[in-house]
């Protein structure tokens, strides 16, 4: 259960294979061929430990940017002057410290140019928690729009609560209570905010209805104030029977980098699966759907994007974009690497964070066959086809009980933390991370940080900066010591 919050066909070969070179790309290595009348850049990283990865991005003329975490050839360059900018990476929490962090070189057609970036040892980071909000009702997430400084932090019994200048706004942006309860793991879970928001005003909000459905509703903010939503504009986009038990929702949403709508639904609840629905493709609980909600009406709420892996199969749903998932809670997209995180809260021995590439469709997770790298109530079972995770925990050594996913930092206070994705635990409370670089995580830092009850989510204001959500009613910064 967990989170108690009182808590092969060629199209396919080709989609796989186009998802693994846009990960390459994005993480280092060589380039492709030099075209004519391009040139080259050959950068080579010193001074890292086996197992670290760098953080170094190259930009240029035609909004060229590439990050790379380990040395390599950038070929085909428009010819023109390249920034070659290094960030602080992490070992544990001792910081690796690059010189230069700033270089200027310029490329040539026909020839190839270099430059170096040497890490060595800087002073060791300590992170604390910083709060920012108090008095809240459940808070179970925090989000912004676009471009915008306002923090909006949801509270599970179904208000959408402003911070704005530091200060908690007494009316609240929304209020859906009479349409929810919380019940088991029910409530107001999510709130994403449409790309176009400042334009369109539109933002989405996951809840479970009174018979206890998943529902994901589109609304939109009044005209006459940016604080308060227009409390007339629902247009419903999916209903998802939820019909038995009273936890396992999932109850993220989120925008991909694509620009499709993302959501996180659990199995359907209880122990083990017993609807088998995480493995069933013709339900969507279980699930990671997407969904294209850039036209929604009432006679048409969303439609299936292109490059859904069951779209158009029998006895399919086409929402779906992956599957074999026990309730996973919170996911990030990481969009400099092009990497999905998700935190699959476990059964009774073992929590997982997956990460694959952004495009990679149709992947299954493996849950209920495998939990964590483990085999599910069996000595053995058949793994092929599946994905495993990157890491996982067990309760018994880490003290855990329920993960809670969070973000991998790209906020500017703390830049030795860039590339570390980070996350906690229900129970626990302890906050930890990892980098994750070439198809490989890091080993696991525990930052140490003081409990302050139970961590319910994490959330991520305008400026990528990250924050954790306690069972207490309050919220916090991560901030350095």
């Amino acid at each position: 259960m967990r989170h108690q919050f009182f808590r092969i066909p060629l199209p396919w070969l080709a989609l796989l294979l186009a998802c693994c070179l846009g990960l390459l790309a994005a993480c280092g290595g060589d380039d492709a061929t030099p075209a004519p009348g391009s040139g080259s850049l050959n950068v080579t990283i010193r001074g890292l430990p086996a197992g670290v990865a760098a953080a170094v991005t190259v930009t240029g003329p035609a909004s060229y940017s590439k990050l790379l975490m380990a040395s390599g050839t950038l070929n085909g360059l428009v010819p023109g002057a390249y920034a070659v900018s290094a960030a602080s990476v992490l070992q544990g929490t001792a910081s690796l410290v690059p010189v230069p962090a700033m270089q200027q070189v310029q490329v040539y057609a026909g020839a190839t140019a270099s430059a170096t970036v040497t890490y060595a040892a800087g002073a060791p980071l300590a992170i604390r928690l910083q709060e920012v909000a108090s008095e809240l009702d459940a808070p179970i997430f925090l989000t912004t729009p676009p471009g915008d400084s306002r923090l909006f932090i949801l509270e599970r019994p179904g208000r959408i609560r402003v911070l704005q200048n530091g200060n908690l706004l007494a009316t609240p942006f929304l209020d859906i209570r009479p349409l929810t309860t919380t019940s088991g793991e029910r409530g107001l879970l999510s709130l994403a905010f449409h790309p176009q928001y400042a334009s369109n005003g539109y933002f989405f909000i996951y809840y479970t209805n009174l018979a206890g459905d998943i529902v994901i509703e589109r609304r939109q903010v009044s005209a006459g104030n940016a604080n308060v939503a227009d409390p007339l504009s629902a247009l419903t986009i999916l209903t998802i029977p939820h019909p038995t038990f009273s936890n396992h929702y999932g109850g993220l949403l989120s925008f991909g980098p694509d620009g499709y709508l993302y959501a996180g639904t659990g199995d359907g609840g209880s122990a083990g699966d017993p609807s088998g629905n995480a493995q069933n493709t013709n339900v969507l609980l279980g699930k990671l759907l997407r969904l294209d909600v850039n036209a929604s009406t009432v006679a048409q709420p969303y439609v299936i994007p292109p490059g859904n892996p069951f779209a158009g199969t029998p006895g399919a749903r086409g929402e779906i974009w992956a599957y074999g998932l026990r309730n996973p809670w919170r996911y990030a997209f990481d969009i400099p690497t092009q990497l999905l995180y998700i935190a699959d809260v476990g059964q009774a021995n073992w929590e997982e964070v997956d990460v694959r590439p952004v495009g990679q469709a149709g992947n299954n997770y493996g849950w209920n066959i495998m939990e964590g790298l483990h085999c599910y109530n069996s000595s053995s079972c058949n793994q092929a086809g599946l994905v495993l995770p990157a890491i996982e925990y067990a309760h018994d050594t880490a003290g855990g009980c329920s993960i809670t996913g969070g973000y991998v930092y790209r906020g500017t206070a703390l830049p030795e933390l860039a590339g570390q994705y980070l996350y906690s635990d229900y129970c626990s409370g302890w906050l930890k991370s990892f980098s994750y670089g070439n198809g490989t995580p890091s080993a696991v830092t525990d930052w140490g940080i003081t409990n302050v009850g139970n961590i319910l989510s994490f959330g991520q204001d305008g400026q990528n900066e990250l924050y954790m959500l306690s069972g207490t009613g309050k919220v916090y910064r991560i901030v350095r010591k």
